[in-house]
């Protein structure tokens, strides 16, 4: 192992997630213990505080193991966040972007470069670890997994999904005891997050694995969505019950490729070309009242899924903040441009637990990891008792955080 002295810095990018803080205190306690790292410092939302030369010095912060506990329960993402694609080889602004970076590198002495995000954050990485290795600047630059999506490849799944899909379980109960007190006949629409992977829809249905209440119809974008055949299954359980409960993901198609909540953005995209998608439960809930005529409501359960830290799963976090650790570890053995993995360390059979490792982000970044077909049923309006294994793990354990006035306290820099 090569040793290398100098500063670091990390950063946050993407969508926030109840977990991106408690990997965040993890980087940070990393650094602060090293004997190769002096001073740690933040990049405030994200690639552009860099950029902009907005960036803190952490090391004040964190004087004691309350800083850490208090940031590891905070929401959010508390050095703030980006969208920003760097620019390709091919694009003008490439140099004087690249250029950029390394005069910052230069003025802080950083050495380590930690940048927590998802997949197009990955992106950011990958790029990045490929200038400064082609112009000579010695830094180790490395990835750490953050996205509710779960949808990275290369690790058994990332932080925040854990979180986000307890959120989803428990509040799904909730719904479906509400909506299960009438009998006049309705259909409930719930709308999931999940652009192209289903992974946080199927843990709606959690409860049937535990002999509890659960939807009665689950979609996920992985399968063409099919108007006719959505009618017909909503159709068939009204005949059986007057209460239906639908989940859905909101990166729903139809064959063509077509999202069906794709006409209420207008097209819209973001920085990396992502179409901005919302209101597929009204969608089909329009559809619904049109077809059946019969009453029906959707509910979007939109931010706080990513953000609902007061009900975040114990391993989740536990695991976020460890994944943090790890990757200041496997930076001062040498690794770079890696992102950080999570990976099962156990049989079927065996209590769950996990190690960490990290792989080379060529194999991860604009890559996508989808439901595998396995883990959906043949009609695909529900998903498989293994997947179901497989996601309740990721639940449980509960992660308070610290309340005062009946109201919870966060980390704010």
């Amino acid at each position: 192992m090569s040793i290398l002295r100098g500063n670091a810095i990390v950063g946050q990018s993407g969508g926030p997630t109840a977990a991106i803080n408690a990997t965040l205190a993890g980087v940070i306690h990393g650094a602060m213990n090293s004997e190769y790292i002096d001073k740690v410092y933040g990049m405030q939302n994200g690639i552009d505080g860099l950029l902009a030369d907005t960036v803190i010095c952490l090391n004040d912060y964190f004087t004691d193991e309350t800083s850490y506990e208090r940031l590891k329960r905070t929401p959010a993402a508390a050095l703030g966040s980006c969208r920003r694609k760097l620019p390709a080889e091919t694009d003008a602004k490439y140099k004087q972007t690249f250029e950029k970076i390394i005069e910052i590198f230069k003025k802080y002495d950083i050495r380590y470069f930690f940048y927590i995000g998802g997949n197009d954050s990955m992106d950011t990485v990958a790029k990045l670890s490929k200038y400064t290795s082609e112009c000579g600047y010695e830094v180790r630059v490395i990835g750490v997994p953050k996205t509710i999506d779960n949808d990275l490849l290369g690790t058994d799944h990332t932080p925040g999904f854990g979180s986000a899909a307890k959120y989803i379980s428990v509040t799904m109960q909730e719904i479906l005891r509400d909506t299960a007190v009438y009998t006049v006949k309705a259909v409930t629409i719930v709308e999931i997050m999940g652009r192209d992977a289903g992974w946080l829809t199927a843990s709606s249905e959690i409860g049937r694995l535990l002999g509890l209440p659960s939807p009665d119809l689950v979609y996920l974008p992985e399968r063409a969505f099919d108007m006719d055949e959505f009618f017909t299954d909503i159709k068939k359980i009204l005949a059986e019950k007057p209460n239906v409960v639908v989940a859905v993901s909101e990166g729903l198609q139809f064959a063509d490729g077509r999202f069906v909540g794709e006409g209420t953005q207008g097209g819209a995209v973001d920085a990396f070309g992502h179409k901005y998608l919302a209101g597929t439960g009204k969608a089909l809930e329009l559809a619904v009242k049109d077809k059946l005529g019969i009453k029906v409501r959707s509910v979007e359960l939109n931010l706080p899924q990513r953000c609902a830290s007061h009900i975040a799963s114990l391993c989740d976090i536990e695991e976020s903040f460890g994944v943090g650790k790890a990757a200041v570890s496997a930076a001062e053995q040498g690794a770079s441009r890696e992102m950080m993995v999570i990976l099962r360390d156990n049989d079927a059979d065996e209590p769950y637990s996990s190690v960490f490792g990290h792989m080379d982000i060529d194999l991860i970044a604009n890559r996508t990891k989808f439901v595998p077909k396995h883990f959906i049923n043949e009609r695909g309006n529900h998903v498989t008792d293994e997947c179901l294994r497989y996601i309740l793990p990721l639940i449980e354990g509960e992660c308070y955080p610290e309340y005062k006035n009946g109201l919870p306290v966060f980390f704010s820099f």
